[in-house]
């Protein structure tokens, strides 16, 4: 089921861009063209993705009056966000994948970097490695730290693996030797043997990928990527084929976790960059959302979806990004080694199921009821309550106006199954029992929040709460509340966000060279060779993205204070082939240590560990400042809402289209639109802004006087 909205206005550009977000329940899909942008949502197709992307295109054509080959023919971009690879990773669905090492280290997967969330629970297993033992292969060979050959590579023995990885009939092959960061020429060796030996099959080598320091991370980066190689490559040119079968002509571009977009061919070769890759293009939608009505510099993204809650933080106007990205529990999962947009995620969406464990505790997810079957609600055979079924019977979510009333919900199937599963054991009413799923939820969302937020020692009284995803009207008033947020912005576009982001991101790419060395002892012209390498390969992206012209470079040094473990970026302000260009780096990191850390070390050395080269090439569009959306003030009409503070009334319902900029609205009410549902609890207040986002004061009684959508960003 699938509908479309209306349009969005935009700035004047020409040629037609399309994004499609494949999420654990819709396909979201945004059309840009000149001064109209289109948003659609289709169910999601689980067995087949692409299936649901061309459905969602048919929406569009169907919606213009076109047929699918003439819409398609106009598209000169098509951007695509998938949750294809993460999905492989978490089923077990990956390539039998082999991992070659150095003689004598075949356990850098299994033996990690020792760390426990619990180091003192015993009372479960170590986490078994990303590929197992009896697939990890020793290669008689040695490469010193300084990049000496220490043992030459024995390649009558490299080949005998070989021929055992052929009877093996394993898919894919990820090779990490020790200190190929400063010798590859082992892993290239390798490399040639594989395409000799074993044509055709697909190989990832570390120094080539993620040349950085620490081999449980190379090795593990270089597993990951090469496990998805023959999926990724398969789902990405059956989808290209099919897109073109159909009539498309442009670039396809892919979305990466780094927050940028690349060709798809680019991503075939190294799929890990499309791990976790659909929640990045969310902040940068919401920096655009939050800086549009001059409201904040600061932001919590929080993107709720059918199945997962992902929040990130835009902070003085970037978007941070982490190393430390683990699928999985933090040292029970496995880490991905590169930069990516630091999201954190809960099982908590709209399709999250409510359970009572043997306790009787009432518990929101992480399980998920996805597309198939889906809530209780959509009548398509589920059985378990969750937390849509919730909204429909506490009268948020209207049964006949779901997805602009293509799709009509069960809401006698959803009373019933809340009465049956958690009021009956919990003792409560239904409308009560729904009540409690949505504050079960809230909860876990807020603590996710508070984990990106005032645990790295951001308050979230000074950000505004950015809502995006279908679910986030549901209790983005109830979170704001909680977390003491100023503001909420629920952008016209919010319900998908990932989408709308993708067509404002950027062709990005990262490059990275092993760079040793002490602040006291500085190798400028290393440095300086490194530095001029990077570069080129910057370039040289640019040239082949669009034009070297439009390229934005960012030069990065990670670095720390002597004996610590971890380093933290710094971007590059001088040139280190001088003293001047080193003084300001050192500078640099003692304030970003005493930001992150909140002490600095005037007197200590300061360690470089690696450097990186970011390049960006702006695309254009995706910069939607305006919406009118069939304006007229038409009056709300009314419906029985339950609130838990205020019980059963009669709440106000407003239709989102038809609000003009400025109306002004007060809780309880509820804001509808063909993808989303808001709900102003009692004493909350919301004004359309300009935009056409819905800004709202989560609590106006607490700040009287205060007009909805001031640049003021109290604290």
């Amino acid at each position: 089921m699938a509908t479309p909205a209306r349009d969005e206005q935009a700035s004047a550009r020409p040629g037609l861009r399309l994004a499609a977000d494949t999420g654990g329940t819709f396909t979201d899909l945004v059309l840009e063209q000149g001064e109209s942008v289109r948003l659609y949502k289709s169910s999601t197709t689980p067995q087949d993705p692409a299936r649901g992307i061309l459905d969602a295109v048919a929406l569009a054509a169907a919606d213009l009056g076109r047929s699918v080959a003439e819409l398609l023919a106009d598209v000169e971009v098509f951007i695509h966000g998938t949750t294809r690879a993460i999905n492989a990773i978490l089923t077990n669905a990956t390539a039998k994948t082999a991992l070659l090492a150095t003689r004598g280290h075949p356990d850098m997967l299994l033996l990690r970097e020792g760390g426990r969330t619990d180091a003192f629970n015993w009372s479960y297993g170590y986490p078994d490695p990303y590929i197992p033992r009896a697939l990890t292969f020793e290669i008689d060979e040695r490469i010193g730290s300084q990049g000496e050959v220490v043992r030459t590579l024995q390649r009558d023995g490299a080949v005998e693996v070989l021929a055992r990885l052929a009877e093996l009939e394993v898919e894919s092959i990820a090779v990490c030797l020790l200190w190929s960061i400063a010798n590859p020429a082992h892993e290239l060796t390798l490399g040639e043997l594989i395409e000799r030996h074993l044509p055709g099959v697909p190989y990832t080598l570390s120094h080539a990928l993620n040349p950085t320091l620490r081999e449980y991370r190379r090795a593990s980066c270089a597993a990951i990527d090469a496990s998805l190689k023959p999926l990724m490559s398969a789902y990405l040119q059956g989808l290209e084929q099919r897109l073109r079968e159909a009539g498309f002509a442009g670039r396809l571009l892919m979305v990466t976790s780094s927050g940028g977009v690349i060709d798809a061919a680019d991503m075939a070769e190294a799929p890990i960059h499309s791990v976790n890759s659909g929640p990045a293009m969310a902040p940068v939608a919401g920096r655009h959302y939050a800086a549009l009505d001059g409201l904040s510099e600061n932001a919590v993204v929080a993107d709720t979806g059918g199945t997962s809650y992902d929040v990130a933080l835009v902070r003085r106007g970037r978007i941070p990004v982490t190393r430390e990205t683990w699928l999985g529990l933090e040292y029970e999962g496995h880490i991905t080694g590169f930069p990516a947009v630091d999201v954190r995620s809960v099982g908590a969406g709209g399709g999250s199921i409510a359970w009572i464990d043997s306790g009787g505790l009432l518990h929101v997810g992480p399980q998920s009821a996805a597309a198939d079957p889906g809530p209780v609600c959509y009548g398509r055979g589920g059985g378990e309550p969750t937390v849509t079924d919730a909204a429909v019977v506490l009268g948020h979510i209207d049964p006949d106006y779901f997805l602009g009333g293509t799709m009509a919900l069960d809401e006698r199937s959803a009373q019933r199954v809340i009465a049956e599963r958690i009021g009956g054991p919990l003792g409560l009413p239904s409308n009560e029992a729904a009540a409690a799923i949505m504050a079960v939820a809230t909860e876990r969302m807020i603590s996710s929040i508070e984990e990106i937020t005032v645990n790295q020692g951001v308050d979230p009284r000074t950000a505004v709460l950015i809502g995006g995803g279908g679910a986030a009207g549901l209790n983005a008033v109830a979170i704001a509340r909680r977390l003491g947020s100023p503001r909420i912005v629920i952008p016209q576009a919010g319900a998908v966000l990932s989408a709308r982001g993708a067509l404002m991101s950027d062709l990005m790419s990262e490059y990275a060279a092993a760079f040793f060395t002490g602040s006291d002892d500085f190798d400028h012209a290393r440095a300086d060779e490194l530095l001029g390498d990077l570069r080129g390969c910057c370039l040289e992206f640019a040239r082949r993205a669009t034009s070297s012209a439009e390229a934005q470079i960012e030069l990065i040094a990670e670095a720390r204070y002597r004996h610590q473990v971890w380093q933290l970026d710094v971007l590059l302000r001088g040139e280190l082939a001088e003293p001047e260009g080193l003084a300001l780096l050192v500078e640099d990191f003692h304030a970003v240590h005493e930001e992150v850390y909140a002490v600095r070390d005037e007197r200590a050395v300061i360690e470089i560990v690696n450097l990186r080269a970011r390049v960006t090439c702006p695309l254009g569009g995706g910069a939607a400042d305006a919406v009118a959306l069939e304006q007229g003030g038409a009056p709300p009409s009314s419906r029985r809402v339950f609130f838990s503070e205020a019980g059963s009334v009669e709440a106000a319902i407003w239709r989102l289209e038809s609000m003009d900029v400025g109306t002004r609205i007060e809780g309880p009410a509820i804001v509808e639109s063909s993808f989303t549902t808001i709900v102003l609890d009692p004493g909350a207040v919301a004004e359309r802004a300009p935009s056409g986002s819905l800004v709202i004061v989560p609590d106006a009684r607490e700040r009287m006087g205060e007009r909805v959508g001031s640049s003021e960003v109290l604290s």
